[in-house]
């Protein structure tokens, strides 16, 4: 199996069987297609948008012939992801949250217009969009925490642990005696 993704969005994996290919790639073309025939594509693809413009998504489990490298490009990609769905839900949310106040109405007993309801009804698409933005935003952020331990390793140096600047950026050498163990601010005269 091979999973593809956009470059556009990356929140979308489409699976076609078979190793990386001409003809898997024109698989997930058709796919593609598919999605965008429902109207369930999240976005617009750039003119041209081809088989090889697809990105290959690659399981960050370690198979034992991954290498290193495979998987700090892994963890990149799901980071990308996170921002890519962070920025989205950030986008969507105000508008959701508006919309959602507007449900109530629905419970109360005052009479409602047609636009209203008209505009209510539009408005449940917009709550649609963020709440599965959402939940895919919560499921990329604890597949995150993995890609960030990844990342963390491979941005190891010997030098940083062995200790020049510790994690609260204080320096582990200790002060000399009569030294100030703050900087000193400039005094007016």
């Amino acid at each position: 199996m091979v999973r593809y993704t956009l470059p556009q969005s990356p929140e979308v994996v489409l699976t076609v069987s078979g190793k990386d290919s001409a003809k898997a790639r024109e698989k997930a073309m058709d796919q593609l297609m598919e999605l965008i025939d429902a109207g369930k594509l999240p976005t617009e693809l750039d003119e041209g948008f081809g088989p090889q413009d697809f990105i290959e998504v690659k399981d960050l489990e370690p198979d034992g012939t991954a290498s290193d490298e495979d998987a700090v490009t892994g963890a990149i990609q799901i980071l990308s992801n996170l921002a890519s769905l962070k920025l989205k839900v950030q986008e969507t949310r105000a508008e959701a949250l508006k919309v959602r106040a507007q449900v109530d109405i629905l419970f109360s007993d005052n009479s409602v217009s047609e636009e209203e309801i008209s505009s209510l009804k539009e408005g449940f698409k917009v709550l649609k969009n963020f709440a599965q933005m959402n939940l895919r935003y919560q499921e990329a952020r604890s597949k995150a925490e993995q890609a960030r331990t990844i990342l963390d390793e491979a941005l190891k140096s010997p030098e940083i642990s062995a200790g020049t600047v510790e994690e609260n950026g204080d320096s582990p050498v200790p002060p000399e005696k009569g030294k100030a163990t703050e900087p000193t601010k400039p005094q007016k005269t």
